[in-house]
């Protein structure tokens, strides 16, 4: 198993992505301390993920607050003694689809705020605990906004760029401490659609096109040189990877997930 015997700690762990991982983790034998706002959402995840036989256990942390979340990373060190793999997998919803003169400032600098806040608290907290024991993995998830350009993006693109930045930053300090820091660009996930604000989101953006959801869809897919879209797993898989023995070389990575919209 890539995982076995790892503490594994992801915030945003009721969401679509924090979800899936956490379930692959846990068939690759991770130990998962999974963290988000929405208990109910937190216990789906952690049911699906002791359906593979972890040891799981769930608290209710805002990952926006850095007292919060540095109280349960102290929780989770004296309960295991070591962390080894942070996923940050929080999401925000957002504007997207309209033009500079119909966004708010407040709009453009929501995910701005959100997504770079929350990254510098967990990895933050983590980092306290990895570099003592001269290990561990810090995991991200950005966008192909941080590529991209056109009407609609500007909020995104900025904190995906921005998030991108920091990786590469975080690795460069944390390199000399053993830690290694890992960003995943997933496209649009398809079967993301149905969970939290994922779906929400989607719609409202398919909606500012002007085109039903399955043609957006479709749209973004014909798009990519694979034809198609990733898929949860696709993503999930990867950072089980990325945190693992077999990616001990991966460092200051931009992992391009999009099918092939994007090529570095």
């Amino acid at each position: 198993m890539l995982l076995e015997n790892r503490v594994a700690v992801i915030h945003g762990a009721g969401g679509s992505i924090g979800a899936a991982a956490a379930r692959v983790f846990a068939r690759e034998g991770a130990r998962l301390f999974l963290a988000g706002r929405s208990s109910s959402r937190l216990e789906e995840a952690a049911a699906a993920a002791r359906a593979e036989g972890a040891d799981v256990a769930t608290a209710v942390v805002d990952a926006m607050d850095q007292g919060a979340v540095d109280r349960h990373a102290d929780e989770v060190f004296a309960a295991t003694g070591r962390i080894d793999i942070a996923l940050n997998a929080v999401g925000f919803d957002h504007v997207q689809g309209r033009a500079i003169g119909e966004t708010s400032v407040e709009e453009y600098l929501h995910p701005v705020d959100g997504y770079l806040r929350t990254n510098f608290v967990t990895a933050k907290a983590a980092a306290r605990h990895m570099i003592p024991q001269g290990s561990g993995v810090v995991l991200t998830i950005s966008t192909p906004g941080a590529r991209l350009t056109g009407l609609g993006l500007l909020g995104n693109a900025a904190q995906s760029a921005g998030l991108e930045g920091f990786s590469r930053a975080l690795a460069g300090e944390l390199g000399p401490d053993g830690i290694r820091v890992v960003c995943v660009r997933p496209h649009a996930m398809s079967d993301a659609l149905a969970t939290s604000y994922t779906g929400d989101m989607f719609a409202r953006t398919a909606a500012g096109s002007g085109l039903p959801m399955d043609q957006w869809l479709g749209g973004l897919a014909s798009g990519t040189m694979l034809g198609r879209l990733p898929v949860l797993d696709d993503v999930a898989e990867y950072l089980a990877f990325a945190a693992s023995d077999r990616a001990s070389s991966l460092t200051g990575a931009i992992a391009n997930l999009t099918a092939g919209a994007l090529v570095d």
